[in-house]
């Protein structure tokens, strides 16, 4: 289960309710002022991310042999995006679970990630084959 679901309402509750203890209303106006830069700070670097992965090709990481070795279980796929700098090629049905997409370096490697409910559980590095001379 993800307690920060619970946590963060809870938290944000509980600073309300202390801020309307201590300052009456003023203490309210602060709290909700400190809610709402909160919300803000995080709607800035979702924009910020979603930018920067604009601006470069689908699929798209620089090495794909860095990406895999700086993934973690559990990262969320906003953070992966982040990472890569570019969103990922989607290979599952839109909307459903769970989510598949690869990211491709110029040498052809390939890392696909799996995300159920936003988060990553698994992930694989695929090398080209390289010739026999």
């Amino acid at each position: 289960m993800n307690f920060t679901k619970i946590l963060t309402p809870l938290a944000i509750v509980v600073f309300t309710v202390g801020a309307w203890q201590a300052f009456q209303w003023a203490g309210i106006a602060l709290a909700v002022g400190g809610v709402v830069m909160w919300v803000l700070l995080h709607f800035t670097r979702l924009v910020t991310i979603l930018k920067k992965a604009a601006n470069r090709p689908i699929g798209h990481v620089a090495s794909a042999v860095m990406l895999n070795a700086k993934l973690k279980k559990g990262v969320n796929l906003m953070h992966v995006i982040a990472m890569t700098r570019s969103l990922g090629k989607l290979l599952s049905e839109k909307d459903a679970q769970p989510e598949v997409y690869t990211w491709t370096d110029t040498s052809e490697s390939v890392v696909t990630c799996t995300f159920v409910g936003g988060k990553l559980t698994e992930w694989t590095l695929a090398r080209p084959e390289e010739p026999n001379p």
